[in-house]
């Protein structure tokens, strides 16, 4: 056998050990934590809680929020590792696949995906260490790097293509998830069989909401980003905290953050219970 092939079985015995499923779990509690933080810090910026850049309603404004914490610095190194196993398990996806799965075409797209979300899950935990050693004054506004790099896509050869198709991308997967939690195929992933019945419900209805919340900020977050390259003003490109600021300016733009944030919320709810009943 060849060298090659040993490592990759011995990586895919590693994929299926017991402790790359705790880590993968971890990094789902993780995943909750953040979420959770970002939807309180959304209902504060609803309820004129203004405290300047300190409200930002993205991944940066929840680590300040947890670094600032007793046992902050502790809890980072956590969340790091958390968010590094989980990108591990997405990664593992990615190269072996989903072995439910039957249908090729959709075993592709879901290993696709997997592979996207290992990526970002991956820049994530390498931003939670950098800013873990930089401290909070290290972190920028979602919605300013949002800006810089949609600027610098956008100088690019067919940049303003670039742009609209991860736009597009980002519109369809937010519609993706909204349809996952109106059907509740979400269920699919669970091990429904180790839930109560009221357990079951609860699960349903966090799932629902949670889904629906997320996949309407990231849809609107896509649609901002396409506007962007069509009418070629990366200001109009935002990270998820310009896209719920953008929300509050509605009309009822309070009604509607708190809705959203709420729903974000509930999505942080959900994924912990994914950590104790997803099938992995």
């Amino acid at each position: 056998m060849s060298a090659g092939r040993r490592a990759a079985r011995a990586a895919k015995r590693a994929a299926d050990s017991v402790w790359a499923d705790r880590v993968a779990r971890l990094g789902f509690c993780c995943r909750g934590l953040v979420y959770g933080i970002i939807g309180a810090i959304a209902l504060q910026i609803a309820w004129g809680d203004q405290v300047g850049a300190r409200n930002d309603a993205n991944k940066n404004g929840a680590l300040r929020e947890i670094s600032e914490r007793s046992l902050g610095g502790a809890l980072l190194v956590v969340l790091a590792v958390g968010l590094g196993g989980y990108a591990l398990w997405r990664g593992s996806e990615a190269v072996w696949g989903d072995r439910d799965e039957d249908d090729e075409r959709k075993r592709t797209a879901r290993r696709l995906t997997s592979a996207g979300k290992a990526a970002f899950y991956a820049v994530f935990m390498a931003s939670t260490v950098r800013f873990t050693a930089s401290g909070p004054s290290g972190g920028h506004r979602g919605d300013e790097q949002e800006e810089t790099l949609t600027a610098r896509v956008l100088d690019l050869p067919a940049g303003r293509l670039l742009v609209i198709a991860i736009g597009v991308v980002v519109v369809a997967y937010g519609a993706h998830a909204v349809y996952r939690g109106v059907t509740q195929r979400f269920e699919k992933r669970l091990d429904t069989s180790a839930m109560g019945r009221v357990t079951g419900r609860v699960i349903d209805v966090v799932g629902t909401v949670g889904l629906g919340a997320r996949g309407l900020v990231f849809a609107l977050a896509g649609f901002l980003l396409v506007r962007a390259a069509v009418d070629y003003d990366a200001d109009e490109a935002a990270g998820l905290d310009g896209t719920l600021e953008l929300i509050a300016r509605q009309t009822y733009g309070r009604a509607l953050l708190t809705a959203t944030a709420l729903g974000i919320i509930t999505y942080g709810v959900y994924s912990l219970a994914e950590a104790r009943y997803r099938e992995l």
